[in-house]
C-alpha cells in the first residue's frame, strides 16, 4: 500500500468533492441510481451530525474516502437512553476498493471515537464487509428494534468492553436521513451533477435481501 495517505477532518472545502465521491461509490449499488450523495449533503445541518468524526482520506493529494457519524441511541425497557454513534455512508472511490483504505478509515474513526467517549456503533449493513472490523449481530446484545425486531443487517460493535450489559436495548437511528424520502429533493440535488446511467445490477437484490431478512427476539 502507498504510504502516502493522510487522514483528517472533512473541511467546508471538501464537501461538494465527498458529495461527489459519495455519488460514484454508491451509483447502482444497492438501488437504480443513489441517494446518499444527497444524505451527505443534509446530514451536515442536522443536530445529530458529529463533525468531530466527519473524516476524509487522500491518497498522493486525491481524496478517495471520507466516513460520517450521527448520533443514535439504545433505550431500555425502563426508559433509559444511552447515546450512541451510527457512520454512514462510508466509501472509497471505486478505483481504490478491496485495497484496505476502508481499514484505515474506519480504524480511525473508532479510535477517535473512543476518545470523545462513545461505547458503541450501532449500523445497517451488509455483514461481510463489517465483521471483520469487529461488528456483531445487534442480537448477540440484545438489541432489537420497537416490537422485538433484529434485521440481520442491524449490527453492532463494542468501543468499550462491556458498555452493552446484557440489558434489553432498542435503537433509535437519528432521523437524519428522513430528506432523502423526497425524491423530487434527491432529484433535483443528482441533477447538479454530471449525468450517470441508472440500471440494474445483482448488489441490489443483495440489499433487498439483507433488509428484509431478520429475527425475532425471543
Amino acid at each position: 500500500m502507498n504510504n502516502n495517505i493522510i487522514i483528517r477532518n472533512e473541511s467546508s472545502a471538501d464537501y461538494r468533492a465527498v458529495e461527489h465521491l459519495t455519488r460514484e461509490a454508491f451509483w447502482n449499488q444497492y438501488v437504480q441510481g443513489c441517494d446518499e450523495h444527497y444524505f451527505v449533503h443534509v446530514m451536515r445541518s442536522h443536530p445529530d451530525f458529529v463533525p468531530e468524526l466527519a473524516f476524509v482520506l487522500e491518497l498522493n493529494g486525491e481524496l478517495i474516502g471520507n466516513v460520517m457519524y450521527t448520533k443514535s441511541r439504545l433505550v431500555d425497557e425502563a426508559g433509559e437512553t444511552k447515546e450512541i454513534l451510527s457512520f454512514g455512508p462510508v466509501c472509497i472511490h471505486p478505483d481504490y476498493q478491496r485495497q484496505g483504505y476502508g481499514k484505515l478509515l474506519l480504524e480511525h474513526s473508532f479510535e477517535k471515537a473512543r476518545e470523545l467517549g462513545y461505547e458503541a456503533i450501532v449500523i445497517f449493513g451488509n455483514p461481510t464487509n463489517y465483521v471483520r472490523r469487529g461488528f456483531v449481530s445487534c442480537h448477540r446484545h440484545n438489541i432489537c428494534l420497537d416490537g422485538g425486531y433484529v434485521p440481520m443487517a442491524m449490527l453492532v460493535k463494542e468501543l468499550k468492553a462491556g458498555a452493552l450489559d446484557g440489558r434489553r436495548w432498542y435503537f433509535h437511528e437519528s432521523s437524519a436521513s428522513a430528506p432523502c424520502a423526497d425524491e423530487q429533493a434527491v432529484a433535483a440535488f443528482d441533477a447538479q451533477f454530471p449525468p450517470k446511467e441508472k440500471k440494474w445490477q445483482p448488489s441490489q437484490e443483495e440489499f433487498y435481501i439483507h433488509c428484509r431478512s431478520g429475527m425475532q427476539m425471543d
